[in-house]
């Protein structure tokens, strides 16, 4: 696969400075600023994942006209998290 140049970026020096301090051991700038890159990607593609869910969440709500409280919500949440807790106890015994 062929590779691409992302534009300069020009930075402050105080921050370029920070970044250079807070490079771990073998890591250069570089490999820095694109994983640091492809984070905030999926961090935004995640985001507008979860505001499309919860944007069709609504809409079924509406279609439907079915609506939860927050303590019914909650309330399966713990649920849940019951069972995986239950879960994970077993499979430690096993």
């Amino acid at each position: 696969m062929k590779t691409a140049t992302l534009p300069p970026l020009r930075v402050e020096p105080e921050l370029r400075e920070a970044a250079e301090a807070a490079l771990r051991e073998g890591e250069s700038l570089s490999n820095l600023m694109e994983q640091s890159l492809r984070d905030e990607v999926n961090r935004r593609r995640n985001q507008a994942e979860f505001i499309a869910r919860g944007l069709a969440a609504r809409e079924e709500a509406r279609r439907t006209g079915v609506y939860y409280t927050a303590d019914e919500v909650h309330a399966e949440l713990r649920d849940m998290l019951t069972q995986a807790e239950a879960r994970a106890v077993r499979k430690a015994k096993v």
